[in-house]
């Protein structure tokens, strides 16, 4: 087999490991997604490096759930400087510009996605977070976090700080295929394992939503003829999402 169907196996692996053991974990998320839109609150979403891939999988796309807020810090991207970003997430400070644009408070959920779980930034934002009275998910590497030490001053890792772990079932390193004779490995599965885990989150809630009565707030596809639908939602959260 080459390393094209190596790959294939072990994101399948994978995905079959995440569905037999992470279901009550999505359950419990979907719980908290739909009680806190019920409410009228809002769910923030916050990766760094390729991680905030994640933030951006629920946002303002075709079945995306209105109420979702992607925390977008470009420091913490990549598409400016990708060796800045792997600094910046090292750093607890840069929580405080990120509050100043994303003011979040008791009844949201705010959901970190970070592989390794050990570095400072988002395991700064989750203890403050917490603070807030914000409920606190993480979607991490479990087997890569237990391996490596925190970079935060506490000595936790994200996994230690947050109401609830979803394991991506990764590997250590991310990534999973061997190249022969190298000692290297190819082929990163994080970012999809990761953007199921949140499609999988967002569709159970809409579920509960729909069940319990309200109207769920979903983007539709713009390709599809529903700009007015769209739009509406566009203005009605425009002043909470800074990035419509």
């Amino acid at each position: 087999m080459n390393l094209a169907g190596k790959y294939y196996q072990a994101v399948k692996g994978q995905i079959e490991a995440l569905g037999d053991s992470q279901m009550t974990q999505i359950e419990m998320a979907a719980g908290w997604f739909a009680e806190a839109m019920n409410a009228g609150r809002l769910v923030y979403v916050f990766g760094t490096g390729h991680s905030h891939m994640l933030a951006e999988e629920l946002f303002y796309r075709a079945g995306g759930l209105a109420r979702v807020v992607p925390m977008l810090h470009p420091p913490l991207m990549l598409h400016e400087s990708a060796s800045t970003s792997t600094q910046a997430e090292r750093d607890p400070d840069v929580v405080g510009e990120l509050l100043k644009q994303y003011p979040m408070t008791g009844g949201d959920v705010l959901v970190v996605a970070s592989n390794s779980g050990r570095n400072a930034c988002p395991v700064e934002l989750a203890m403050v977070a917490k603070e807030r009275s914000v409920r606190t998910i993480a979607v991490l590497n479990s087997e890569h976090s237990a391996k490596w030490a925190s970079r935060h001053s506490s000595g936790k890792r994200l996994g230690d700080v947050v109401d609830l772990v979803i394991d991506n079932c990764g590997v250590e390193g991310d990534a999973c295929v061997p190249l022969a004779g190298s000692g290297l490995f190819v082929g990163a599965t994080s970012t999809v394992t990761g953007c199921l885990i949140m499609q999988m989150i967002a569709c159970r809630a809409t579920e509960m939503l729909n069940a319990s009565g309200r109207q769920p707030e979903l983007y539709q596809s713009s390709n599809a003829n529903h700009d007015e639908r769209n739009a509406a939602l566009i203005a009605e959260h425009k002043h909470t999402n800074p990035h419509l």
